[in-house]
């Protein structure tokens, strides 16, 4: 196809675009999908024009802070980035990135793309990009009314990873990614440290049977969820070494974590300014796709430690007299991460949990009740639940042992959103919404002129 012939297809793409904001509909995704229905391999088409290739990220959790921290770390090298950082992650989202950055004549404004990528949308994308470099973080339980189980996203994930041009990036401590790699030359990554590890399995944990003969895993050590040491005592398979480790982790409560992170180039000490040990993950993550790209050791721990939260993940913005710290939660095993950081701050906490049932929520909300609640029941002076299944969340809680004086229902978000913040005293408010209930509250906060801050 000439330039030409595609600079005619971008045009009429970027004009549905604008016509649908026009009309109030927005357009995030909408000119990649026409561009798509146009050209069926315009994703390959514009990514071939970047200088040094794509880089691809999936995971059920992490995948937007994951891929902000990759970005921090990429440009401080001099990166020009072609990066979907509003978090579009399906094919007509990646489109719409590439089509941002397109220029006249077969140009595109950057030299490097890193895209974020929806769990079931990695096959068709991973064709189309051929990326360089591909980390899969994790595999979780999330939305089953929209993907299925866990095993369905597990094998065409294990197609993409068979075949793969670039190198593949793997967590070591999620035996279901982590046997992705089964006879790859994978570079994985983990947690070193015990001391960060639980008494027990959380009953939201995923992953029990090994792939290869079904038995069950037995641990050493457990982080989060299913995430930990393990082998199986029947075919003998373990969890692969790491080269790129976190080790002497320190959980700082919502202000952060610590780590020594050791790499293939040495080891280094990393102050991540994200909370909470999923943050750790996410920034070994980042550390390992990083390296596989190049960057030296020092734009790594650079790059970690000057990263910014996305909005929603681990973002405070000042209402009023009060803090208002947003803490995306979407299924048992993120929620879990985030209670378990929340444990650490000391006091009674104030919570405003916003529980939605929107497509891009999953319609089944049955999750909340394998999320471990009641380890911070006892810790709640007063919580105000709203959202399109408030009253759910507020029975959840009322079950995790929250007495019902300090519980509210209040459906409209702007009401709940002044409730949960008028107090006399100053102290921070924790929300936790799921993801559209996060992108409503955004909108509200945004309405409103709150203030953009960040964690001391």
């Amino acid at each position: 196809m000439t330039a030409g012939l595609l600079d005619a297809k971008l045009a009429a793409a970027r004009a549905a675009g604008a016509a649908s904001r026009l009309a109030g509909r927005g357009g995030t995704s909408l000119p990649g999908k026409v561009l798509m229905r146009l050209d069926r391999h315009a994703i390959a088409r514009l990514a071939a024009r970047l200088a040094h290739g794509s880089a691809v990220i999936s995971a059920t959790n992490g995948k937007t802070t994951t891929a902000a921290m990759v970005a921090t770390i990429l440009q401080r090298g001099g990166a020009r980035l072609v990066h979907n950082r509003a978090g579009a992650n399906m094919a007509g989202g990646v489109a719409s990135t590439l089509i941002d950055a397109a220029r006249r004549r077969g140009r595109i404004a950057g030299d490097t793309g890193l895209f974020e990528v929806d769990e079931f949308w990695l096959p068709q994308l991973v064709a189309e990009l051929r990326p360089r470099a591909l980390l899969l973080a994790n595999l979780f339980r999330d939305q089953l009314d929209r993907y299925g189980e866990l095993d369905t996203i597990a094998e065409r994930w294990a197609r993409v990873a068979a075949t793969v041009p670039g190198a593949l990036v793997l967590n070591a401590d999620d035996p279901t990614v982590a046997d992705l790699g089964h006879g790859r030359d994978a570079l994985y990554f983990g947690v070193e440290d015990d001391r960060v590890a639980m008494a027990a399995m959380q009953h939201a944990a995923d992953a029990k049977h090994c792939r290869r003969c079904g038995a069950p895993y037995r641990y050493d050590a457990i982080f989060m969820g299913h995430l930990g040491h393990y082998h199986c005592d029947v075919c003998g398979a373990a969890r692969p070494a790491p080269r790129v480790a976190a080790r002497d982790v320190v959980l700082q409560g919502v202000r952060g974590a610590r780590f020594a992170l050791t790499t293939p180039q040495g080891q280094a000490a990393v102050a991540l300014p994200l909370p909470g040990l999923y943050n750790v993950y996410n920034a070994l993550g980042a550390a390992a796709l990083a390296h596989a790209l190049g960057a030296p050791l020092h734009d790594i721990t650079a790059g970690l430690a000057a990263v910014a939260p996305a909005f929603g993940r681990a973002e405070t913005v000042r209402v009023g007299r009060r803090d208002l710290s947003i803490l995306l939660v979407k299924n048992p095993a993120g929620a879990n991460e985030v209670l378990r950081t929340l444990v650490l701050e000391p006091g009674e906490h104030d919570l405003l949990c916003v529980l939605n049932d929107r497509i891009a929520d999953g319609r089944d909300v049955s999750w909340i009740w394998d999320a471990d609640f009641e380890v911070l029941a006892g810790r709640i002076r007063r919580v105000t639940c709203s959202g399109t299944r408030a009253a759910e969340m507020a029975l959840r809680l009322k079950y995790a042992g929250v007495p019902e004086e300090r519980l509210r229902v209040e459906d409209d978000l702007g009401r709940a959103l002044d409730a949960a913040t008028t107090a006399a005293d100053a102290r921070p408010v924790f929300a936790l919404p799921t993801y559209t209930a996060m992108l409503a509250l955004r909108d509200l906060l945004v309405g409103r002129g709150a203030a953009r801050g960040s964690f001391a």
